[in-house]
């Protein structure tokens, strides 16, 4: 394979470091995009590009200048935000929090991006399952599964509209993973879950642009 530019936002911990640093292994150009860098992203052969908070405009513009007329060949929406909505002790504040950074930024990002975006380009948005409204069976966490949902709608749109200029769109769920989110509590480890969603980003076309995976390849209900 040809290298690519791969950009990545929440790239410093979890499944974003693991995207980085396979992407990185495979010898493809990253830019790791993040709010504050780690230890362990700095030890990688990456481009950092650090202080970008992905719910503020001057961040995002700053970052679209920072990459200037570079090509993007796949831009993987990662940043996430999960707090835990119970009923009786909602947070509308959490709610909105959640929003901001798991719709509405991944949304913001690629249209920041979108001059980088060309024929080719692939656009990823890490989602979850827990956005599917068919596929709730728990309840509870309010704020994740309402903007996961939003962060569904936004992506299928954006399949639609970009469609006509050869970039497809896929919406990815990585299965529950040990990561700082949930406490390490997860069923596979970030680095399997990456290299999993990393497989359904090669395999992803036109002719499956706007669908819902989970990183095993399981298509998902909506």
């Amino acid at each position: 394979m040809s290298q690519q530019q791969v950009l990545i936002t929440g790239a410093n911990r979890g499944i974003g470091y693991e995207f980085a640093r396979q992407y990185a292994e495979q010898d493809h150009k990253v830019f790791a995009v993040c709010r504050n860098s780690s230890k362990q992203l700095t030890e990688l052969d990456v481009e950092i590009i650090e202080g970008i908070d992905v719910t503020k405009a001057s961040d995002l513009l700053r970052l679209s200048e920072t990459i200037g007329d570079k090509k993007i060949d796949i831009l993987i929406n990662n940043a996430g935000l999960l707090h835990k909505d119970v009923l009786g002790e909602i947070d509308a504040g959490n709610i909105r929090a959640q929003f901001e950074v798991n719709a509405l930024a991944p949304l913001r990002v690629t249209e920041a991006l979108l001059k980088n975006l060309k024929k080719g380009s692939k656009v990823a948005l890490i989602t979850s399952r827990m956005g599917s409204i068919g596929d709730n069976g728990s309840g509870s966490r309010y704020g994740y599964r309402m903007s996961k949902a939003a962060l569904n709608a936004a992506g299928k749109s954006l399949a639609l509209d970009l469609k006509e200029h050869g970039i497809p769109v896929v919406l990815l769920h990585p299965g529950f993973v040990q990561t700082d989110m949930v406490n390490h509590a997860g069923d596979i480890p970030a680095e399997t879950a990456a290299e999993r969603l990393m497989q359904r980003i090669e395999e992803l076309s036109l002719d499956t642009t706007g669908q819902f995976f989970h990183s095993n390849g399981e298509s998902l209900p909506w």
